[in-house]
C-alpha cells in the first residue's frame, strides 16, 4: 500500500475544509433569502393562480433536492475527515486498496477507488436517481 505523503494529506485536508465551507454557504443561501424571494415573487404576482402555485411547488422541490444533495456531500466530507483522523483515509472501503491521489484530488471525500465506485453506481443506480 502506498500511503499519502504529508504534503498530499495536507492538500486534501485543505480541499475538504474549503469544500465544506462552500457547502455551508450554499445551504445558508438556499434556505435564506433566495428561497424566500421565489415565493414572494409568486405571491406578488397574484399567487392564487394554480399554475403559479405549481411552479412555486416545483421550485420548492428543486431547492429541497439541492439542499439534500449538499447536506449529503457535507456528511461525506465529515466521514472523510473522520477517516483521516483514524488513519484510514485514502483506502477503498470496499476492496481495501489505495485510492489514487488523482481521484482524491478530484473528489476528496471519495470512499471508494474508481473501479469499486463504478461497480457501486451500476448496482445502486436506482437509489441515487433524483425523485422530483
Amino acid at each position: 500500500m502506498m500511503a499519502l505523503s504529508a504534503e498530499q494529506q495536507k492538500q486534501l485536508e485543505l480541499a475538504l475544509k474549503t469544500r465544506y465551507q462552500q457547502l455551508i454557504n450554499e445551504v445558508r443561501q438556499e434556505l435564506g433569502q433566495e428561497g424566500e424571494q421565489h415565493f414572494a415573487d409568486f405571491a406578488e404576482a397574484g399567487g392564487s393562480d394554480e399554475g403559479d402555485e405549481s411552479v412555486a411547488d416545483a421550485l420548492a422541490d428543486i431547492a429541497a433536492a439541492r439542499v439534500d444533495r449538499q447536506v449529503n456531500e457535507m456528511r461525506d466530507i465529515e466521514a472523510a475527515r473522520k477517516r483521516m483522523k483514524q488513519g484510514e483515509y485514502g483506502t477503498c472501503g470496499d476492496c481495501g486498496e489505495d485510492i489514487r491521489f488523482e481521484r482524491l484530488l478530484a473528489y476528496p471525500a471519495a470512499k471508494r477507488c474508481v473501479n469499486c465506485q463504478q461497480l457501486h453506481e451500476k448496482t445502486h443506480a436506482s437509489e441515487s436517481a433524483p425523485s422530483l
